[in-house]
């Protein structure tokens, strides 16, 4: 399934003014109430879940998803990518629905729960979708990692054995300017396997795309 806008309005404007050190919003604590907002703006308050703890902070009605995440919640494992939508780098799940938190005002988000990628793991574990991004390679600069595995583990939700094109086409919303695809689609697929109890032989991927030395003569194979 594709990462989904919850807007139909235009994207964002990028090169918005950051503000100083001096008039950053400080952080909030979970199920500590009134947070600063970044200005002297009308201001709603907002009452939802993030990674499992419960925070209630006053935000601006203009304010994204993804900004009060990094900026109020420090929460900056979602990062911004494109500012226009287009990246899938800032995927969060919303109420168990990818989304992509720059399109989502934090006011939508009231009373919702927002699983973001630092709060997939368990205990120290990584979550399957991670643990076989890490075995299959299924990353390079790593800076599209969270938001594509984010839209991983929706698309594997809805549908537990995905085909290569069926993966290809779940994640046609998060771009990857890196790999090629090649090994996140191994990735999807193993972790596809390893969360319906299967195992990555069932989908037929054990290891990650070989490298294609005549194309790429320079790289040395490891065995």
């Amino acid at each position: 399934m594709t990462t989904r806008d919850k807007t139909g309005s235009r994207s964002p404007r990028s090169g918005l003014a950051q503000p100083s050190q001096a008039e950053q919003t400080p952080l909030s604590t979970p199920g500590v109430t009134g947070a600063t907002p970044q200005s002297g703006g009308s201001v709603t308050q907002i009452n939802v879940r993030v990674d499992g703890a419960s925070y209630s902070d006053d935000v601006e009605p203009r304010t994204l998803l993804v900004h009060y995440l990094r900026e109020q919640l420090g929460k900056v494992g979602t990062v911004v990518g494109c500012d226009t939508s287009n990246c899938g780098a800032c995927t969060v799940h919303l109420d168990g629905e990818a989304v992509k938190s720059c399109t989502v005002f934090a006011v939508q988000a009231d009373g919702s729960e927002v699983t973001t990628i630092e709060g997939i793991s368990s205990n120290g574990t990584l979550h399957p979708m991670q643990k076989a991004f890490h075995e299959m390679h299924g990353l390079q600069c790593g800076f599209c990692t969270p938001g594509m595995i984010m839209a991983s583990i929706d698309l594997v939700k809805d549908n537990p054995n995905p085909s290569e094109d069926e993966v290809r086409e779940g994640i046609e919303g998060n771009l990857c300017r890196c790999t090629g695809y090649q090994n996140i689609v191994r990735a999807v697929q193993q972790a596809a396997a390893e969360m319906s109890g299967g195992s990555a032989a069932d989908n037929g991927q054990v290891s990650p795309a070989a490298v294609d030395t005549a194309a790429a003569p320079h790289v040395a194979v490891q065995s």
